[in-house]
């Protein structure tokens, strides 16, 4: 069962990211990231292991 510590909101994400909340929200409409949203509040949340799994793709080099 996923807790909602395993989601990030908008602001964190992007801060482990390094990208602002507009590369997010672009992401997100362009198809490149998936979000969620909080059942009550609405905000966007993203997953936390998403994220993770974004870094390393980053991290790893080309034709790897």
């Amino acid at each position: 069962m996923k807790k909602i510590d395993d989601y990030l909101q908008i602001k964190e994400a992007s801060e482990l990211l390094g990208v602002t909340a507009t590369t997010l929200r672009n992401w997100e409409r362009k198809g490149k990231l998936l979000s969620h949203r909080h059942p009550i509040n609405k905000y966007r949340l993203y997953k936390r292991e998403d994220l993770e799994a974004l870094l390393q793709k980053i991290d790893t080099p080309q034709g790897q």
